[in-house]
């Protein structure tokens, strides 16, 4: 009797931790919607948890929907989370640098910021192409792990400046976990 009551508590045990380990990835997933589909985005708490902490909590507020990607630079990438739309905005927070070893390879996402390391806000872009130029000096914090094709369809801007006319916006952006209730 001893042993089945030991295989049931180990059981019992695995699949608490199986649930709890799916309640973190979902915690740690975003799901952003585009005009043409769902892309999900894996966060990185462990390169950047103060960026992470601060994405999910403008995700939670709704800050992000409905924002424009206002500079899409074919080749390189796609840039939003200006509530003005201009590039030029944000969400009145500075985040300090949380730079890493993490490439900006296709699909990444970063934070934007000025020439200050320190400037980071709400803005982000998604890389489109390898961009090993911005390794170390750009706060990495998430990666696409599907739905790449419908970042690949959002509006490019002019070929100098990235600027779009008639930008394609952010439908909705939610934190997985939060889908689930």
């Amino acid at each position: 009797m001893k042993t089945i009551s030991t295989l049931i508590a180990s059981a019992m045990v695995a699949v608490l931790v199986t649930f709890q380990t799916m309640a973190a990835d979902l915690e740690n997933t975003i799901n952003l919607d585009l005009k043409d589909g769902q892309v999900v985005i894996e966060l990185l708490p462990d390169l950047a948890p103060n960026h992470v902490a601060r994405i999910k909590e403008l995700t939670r507020k709704g800050f992000y929907d409905g924002i424009v990607f206002h500079r899409v630079i074919e080749g390189f990438m796609a840039q939003t989370g200006d509530p003005t739309g201009t590039g030029t905005g944000g969400s009145g927070k500075k985040l300090k640098a949380e730079f890493s070893a993490e490439p900006h390879v296709r699909g990444m996402l970063s934070m934007a910021r000025s020439g200050h390391p320190d400037s980071a806000d709400s803005q982000f872009f998604i890389v489109l192409e390898d961009a090993p130029h911005l390794d170390r000096q750009y706060t990495v914090w998430g990666r696409v792990t599907s739905g790449m094709e419908f970042v690949d369809t959002i509006k490019r801007g002019h070929p100098s400046s990235g600027a779009v006319d008639d930008p394609d916006k952010i439908v909705k952006m939610q934190v997985a976990a939060d889908a689930e209730k």
